[in-house]
Protein backbone atom coordinates (compact mmCIF):
# COMPACT_ATOMS: atom_id res chain seq x y z
CA UNK A 1 0.00 0.00 0.00
CA UNK A 2 1.82 3.10 -0.89
CA UNK A 3 1.02 6.67 0.72
CA UNK A 4 -2.07 8.08 -1.85
CA UNK A 5 -4.01 4.36 -1.53
CA UNK A 6 -3.30 5.41 2.06
CA UNK A 7 -5.25 8.78 1.96
CA UNK A 8 -7.56 7.69 0.16
CA UNK A 9 -8.40 5.02 2.45
CA UNK A 10 -8.59 6.79 5.26
CA UNK A 11 -10.67 9.27 3.20
CA UNK A 12 -13.49 6.75 1.98
CA UNK A 13 -13.16 5.67 5.96
CA UNK A 14 -14.30 8.68 7.28
CA UNK A 15 -16.75 9.65 4.87
CA UNK A 16 -18.45 6.13 5.33
CA UNK A 17 -17.85 6.45 9.09
CA UNK A 18 -19.26 10.07 9.83
CA UNK A 19 -20.86 11.20 6.55
CA UNK A 20 -23.63 8.56 5.13
CA UNK A 21 -26.60 8.25 6.86
CA UNK A 22 -28.61 5.63 5.14
CA UNK A 23 -27.78 1.94 6.67
CA UNK A 24 -27.99 -1.36 4.40
CA UNK A 25 -29.45 -4.74 5.77
CA UNK A 26 -26.63 -6.63 6.71
CA UNK A 27 -23.71 -4.06 6.56
CA UNK A 28 -23.16 -1.86 9.26
CA UNK A 29 -21.24 1.23 7.21
CA UNK A 30 -20.30 3.18 10.08
CA UNK A 31 -17.99 0.52 11.34
CA UNK A 32 -16.70 -0.14 7.96
CA UNK A 33 -15.59 3.11 7.37
CA UNK A 34 -14.10 3.67 10.82
CA UNK A 35 -12.50 0.33 10.14
CA UNK A 36 -10.63 1.89 6.47
CA UNK A 37 -10.19 4.89 8.26
CA UNK A 38 -7.82 2.72 10.81
CA UNK A 39 -6.01 0.06 8.11
CA UNK A 40 -5.47 3.85 6.42
CA UNK A 41 -3.63 5.19 8.86
CA UNK A 42 -1.55 2.16 9.29
CA UNK A 43 -1.00 1.81 5.99
CA UNK A 44 0.52 5.53 6.13
CA UNK A 45 2.80 5.43 8.53
CA UNK A 46 4.10 2.13 7.30
CA UNK A 47 4.84 3.64 3.57
CA UNK A 48 6.34 6.44 5.37
CA UNK A 49 8.45 4.68 7.20
CA UNK A 50 9.05 2.38 3.90
CA UNK A 51 9.82 4.96 2.04
CA UNK A 52 12.59 6.83 4.44
CA UNK A 53 14.20 3.47 5.09
CA UNK A 54 14.34 3.23 1.03
CA UNK A 55 16.29 6.63 0.67
CA UNK A 56 19.81 6.26 2.64
CA UNK A 57 21.12 9.26 3.92
CA UNK A 58 24.60 9.56 2.14
CA UNK A 59 27.22 11.45 4.33
CA UNK A 60 30.26 13.24 1.61
CA UNK A 61 33.44 13.49 3.16
CA UNK A 62 35.64 16.44 1.90
CA UNK A 63 39.30 15.36 1.77
CA UNK A 64 41.43 17.61 4.13
CA UNK A 65 42.98 20.83 2.17
CA UNK A 66 46.48 20.51 2.25
CA UNK A 67 48.73 22.46 4.27
CA UNK A 68 48.92 26.16 2.89
CA UNK A 69 52.08 27.05 1.28
CA UNK A 70 52.95 30.79 1.13
CA UNK A 71 52.30 32.66 -2.04
CA UNK A 72 54.99 33.30 -3.72
CA UNK A 73 54.38 36.66 -4.64
CA UNK A 74 54.09 38.14 -1.12
CA UNK A 75 57.52 36.37 -0.05
CA UNK A 76 60.68 38.18 0.39
CA UNK A 77 63.28 37.35 -1.91
CA UNK A 78 65.99 37.50 0.44
CA UNK A 79 63.82 35.41 3.04
CA UNK A 80 64.35 31.11 3.62
CA UNK A 81 61.31 28.91 4.43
Amino acid sequence: MRIGSSIGLIAVGLILALAVNFDVDGLDLHQIGWILAIVGVIGLIVSLVMARRARPVVVREEAPLPPARPDPRYQDPNARY
